[in-house]
């Protein structure tokens, strides 16, 4: 009888935790696991992260836009300035899912300061 591999499980559960940090689409994943409450101690630390980045994400997109909206009657400015703002914020939420990628694959932490602390704060 062949023995187990130890290591066998572990890939699986960073392959896991890589489509958890896919910007938008992983975001499903990683409430079902939370949802759940199954998985190991960090799957469900980075489902956390990854629901409260996005979560975040989301909000600060549609306060934006709805600003921008807002906006649109007043100053040509103002409505340009909010868009930029939030084309800024969903450039850093996509480089900050990929840094965090890059940080999995190089096995070190995902804790961001404040998110992370957020995030713990979830069922």
């Amino acid at each position: 009888m062949p023995t187990p591999d130890p290591y066998k499980e572990r890939d699986l559960e960073r392959l896991q935790i890589f489509v958890y940090l896919i910007p938008v689409i992983g975001f499903l994943p990683a409430l079902w696991t939370l949802y759940r409450q199954q998985g190991s101690l960090e799957q469900r630390n980075a489902s956390r992260l990854v629901v409260s980045l996005t979560t975040a994400w989301v909000l600060g997109y549609l306060l934006l836009g709805a600003g921008a909206q807002l906006a649109e009657g007043t100053s040509m400015a103002s409505t340009v300035s909010l868009l930029i703002l939030s084309s800024l914020l969903t450039s850093g939420y996509f480089l900050v899912n990929l840094w965090l990628m890059v940080r999995l694959w190089q096995r070190k932490s995902l804790r961001l300061p404040g998110v992370s602390q957020l995030g713990d704060r979830l069922p």
